[in-house]
């Protein structure tokens, strides 16, 4: 039994209790794919440093940089991760001890297990902040060239799933556009708070033994350092920011899929998804499901579920390894499933098929011209909206009891109507209101800044997808400096460990037993 002593006490003697082992431990390891590419790069920086200090004795840098450059090339799936030896670092230590002895010790110096981790962890998240960034804006780019393809499909706009107003596939589908960006340019923004190194933080308060923590940032390409060592440390608020940018990502675009199915049953028979975004029935000969809508609806509750997970992880006292733990995992894992749906609704979007016809069926057919013959009777009626508003209301209903579309009603039923509300003709019988209820060219009519008119939208798209590029070279100009940072780094180790040749260094380095 161990005897602790106050704050916890010495290391506990012997093994971890199997069940820690099968729970904590194990589930830690089942993270170490994300971790281990990260983990090699800060292991590689870390000796640099401890290099260019000169605290690392002569030869030995070099067996531990020709060590980890060999792990760099090893996959993480064949690496001995073991839960049995905790946490995955400590299979990294276990590993490195095999291979050359107490030499591996020189990677502790001045650095705790957990600072390699954290930065491991931000190496591995902020690529894909950016790879999802980047894929938003492909997603907008899309979504606004097949806009502009819509400028003259016209349609019954919805709210409630009911007729609305008179508008364009082309003006509803660039209103997915414009979240989409936003969320894009917000994960640039979370971008920069994330590409920031905790390197030299240590525990809470730094260490005595490398006095400049921007060295280790500039070998790993980060930006720059968190400034506050034990904030460095401890932080979580970055990643909670990450993870909600997700999420309304996932969640712009489950509107859209949600939209998307209705849309595609038979009862309406408005879009087509292409046979590759379907699924058939294995019963039902007639059915062709639009399976890849259900698995980005699906998506956005997991996501949800994710956010709020780790929220309630995180709301714990401060310097509590449970703030972290889960986030190795559940942050890239959510961060990988938000980018493989976006992909798939890019994919979705860029092959839907519109049914121009049905659509205009169904807009000549329904009652969404009904706000425009108020707004009329107001122009001209020398009447107030509320009352207006009502008297069409009239016209309407008797117009569908007797299955008069919303394009055929006359003067004369707007009179009628007018006569059982007001008491009065508003003199209306015999003028023709076939300009003031023909949805193309209420469309028309919506030329302000926002509205559905053609050359607005055609305005809008262009504007979107300029942006778009924008922000999409932006992603991808970080993820060629993340690259190209690696390279350097790893080009850098191997300059040194090539230093070695026709050394007589002692030779430390040993097969692991």
């Amino acid at each position: 039994m161990t005897e602790l002593l106050p704050g916890g006490g010495p290391a506990p003697r012997g093994g971890a209790a199997p069940e820690l082992v099968e729970s904590g431990f194990h589930l830690e390891n089942a993270d170490a794919p994300f971790l281990h590419h990260g983990l090699n790069l800060a292991d590689i920086a870390h000796v640099l440093d401890l290099r260019r200090r000169g605290l690392v004795p002569a030869g030995m840098d070099r067996t531990l940089l020709d060590l980890l450059l060999d792990t760099v090339s090893v996959p993480a799936e064949e690496f001995p991760y073991d839960p049995a030896y905790g946490e995955p670092y400590n299979s990294r230590e276990a590993y490195f001890v095999a291979r050359v002895g107490d030499v591996a010790g020189w990677l502790h110096a001045g650095r705790p297990r957990r600072e390699a981790v954290r930065i491991a962890l931000r190496i591995h998240v902020r690529r894909q902040i950016a790879e999802l960034a980047a894929e938003a804006t492909r997603f907008t780019t899309v979504t606004a060239a097949r806009s502009t393809e819509h400028l003259r499909t016209v349609m019954p706009d919805q709210t409630y799933l009911q007729q609305a107003q008179p508008s364009t596939f082309g003006h509803y589908l660039l209103s997915f556009a414009y979240p989409a960006l936003r969320d894009a340019r917000r994960l640039l923004v979370e971008l920069d708070e994330v590409d920031c190194s905790p390197g030299g933080a240590g525990c809470v308060n730094g260490t005595r033994l490398l006095d400049d923590r921007a060295v280790v940032a500039d070998l790993l390409g980060f930006s720059g350092v968190i400034e506050h060592t034990r904030d460095a440390m401890w932080q979580v608020d970055g990643f909670v920011h990450v993870l909600a940018t997700a999420a309304s990502l996932v969640s712009t675009l489950s509107k859209l899929a949600e939209d998307l199915e209705i849309w595609a049953s038979a009862e309406f028979d408005f879009v087509d998804l292409a046979d590759g975004f379907t699924r058939a029935s294995v019963l039902m000969p007639q059915k062709r499901n639009p399976y890849s809508l259900a698995i980005i609806r699906g998506a956005c509750g997991v996501l949800i579920g994710r956010i709020s997970g780790f929220l309630a992880v995180a709301k714990s006292p401060s310097a509590r390894s449970d703030n972290l733990i889960y986030a190795y995992g559940e942050v890239p894992r959510a961060l990988d499933l938000a980018l493989r749906i976006t992909r798939l609704a890019t994919g979705v979007v860029s092959t839907l098929r519109v049914n121009a016809d049905r659509m205009a069926q169904e807009v000549h057919r329904g009652y969404s011209q009904a706000t425009d013959l108020a707004e009329h009777l107001v122009q001209t009626c020398d009447i107030d909206y509320r009352s207006a508003y009502l008297v069409v209301g009239r016209a309407v209903r008797a117009a569908a009891r007797d299955g008069v579309p919303g394009v055929a009603i006359t003067g004369e039923r707007v009179d009628e109507a007018a006569r059982e509300h007001l008491g009065r003709s508003l003199g209306l019988t015999g003028t023709d209101l076939s300009d003031v209820l023909d949805p193309w060219r209420i469309v028309l009519s919506r030329s302000s800044v926002g509205g559905a008119a053609p050359d607005e939208v055609s305005r809008m798209a262009t504007d979107v997808r300029e942006r778009a590029a924008e922000s999409g070279a932006i992603a991808d100009r970080r993820l060629d400096d993340f690259a190209r940072s690696e390279r350097t780094l790893l080009a850098t180790a191997r300059a040194v460990v090539d230093e070695a040749a026709g050394d007589d260094a002692p030779a430390l380095r040993k097969e692991p037993s």
